[in-house]
């Protein structure tokens, strides 16, 4: 009888053993990938390629703002957006002259191109609600927009301009051209010049007057009224004349 029983709890043992290793394992969630960073915005190599842009680049680097540009599009949520002229911009710029500006005048300047935001082409119509918008320059240092049949203009008071194309636009970076240098009132003051009046339009000769048919047999120069004292006059003349020579022929005769 004992071996029965033996058998018996070797019978369980291996039953037991063998639903423990048939029963399923827990599922396990696969955790998400993480999404991709941006691709990396080099502000450098970009405007070098379009434009063209030297002379904006320029100044960038020599105020050191190409950093804070670089970082602000590169190492924020928020992106950046920046309008850059084009070099002909700063050519035709004679007054106010760039030239006399302090280094920090000059350096407020240059982030006065740049908001602290990614806007997209769309988003400027929603910008022109908002005006005046922030720049990176910070306090007074503000721009006004206004959409125009789905074009985006600027103003900032001495400069009126407008996007005059897009050189780069994906999240979180936006680079637009525009026609003008951007110039604020933070530096240049309120005191504006009046917007140079448009050339007044060529002066048109009159037509020549018709003619007098009355006066076609007259010499160029010539006047009626004095063709007319000239033909009495010679009539007169010419009867004294004739009544002279008669009252001589009577009294011979």
């Amino acid at each position: 009888m004992e071996i029965p029983v033996v058998f018996m709890v070797l019978l369980v043992l291996c039953s037991s053993s063998a639903d423990a290793q048939s029963a399923p394992s827990p599922s396990l969630t696969p955790t998400p990938a993480p999404a991709p960073a941006p691709d990396f915005v080099n502000l450098t190599d970009l405007l070098t390629v379009a434009g063209p842009f030297h002379t904006f680049l320029g100044y960038l680097e020599s105020t050191k703002v190409l950093k804070t540009f670089q970082d602000q599009a590169n190492n924020t949520e928020e992106g950046i957006t920046i309008f850059v002229p084009q070099d002909k911009a700063f050519t035709s710029l004679k007054s106010p002259s760039l030239s006399n500006l302090t280094a920090d005048q000059l350096k407020s300047l240059v982030l006065f191109h740049a908001l602290p935001h990614y806007y997209s082409l769309a988003d400027f119509k929603n910008l022109s609600d908002m005006s005046p918008v922030a720049t990176l320059a910070g306090g007074q240092y503000t721009l006004n927009f206004t959409d125009v049949s789905g074009t985006a203009h600027l103003t900032s008071g001495w400069s009126d301009t407008k996007v005059s194309s897009s050189v780069h636009s994906t999240e979180p970076v936006a680079v637009y051209q525009v026609d003008k240098v951007l110039l604020p009132e933070a530096i240049f003051g309120t005191d504006i010049p009046p917007a140079a009046a448009p050339a007044p339009a060529p002066e048109v000769a009159p037509a020549d007057a018709p003619k007098d048919a009355d006066n076609e047999d007259l010499s160029p120069g010539s006047s009626p009224g004095k063709s007319s004292s000239y033909r009495i006059i010679s009539w007169g003349i010419w009867g004294h004349l004739v009544l002279a020579i008669s009252g001589g022929l009577v009294l011979f005769l």
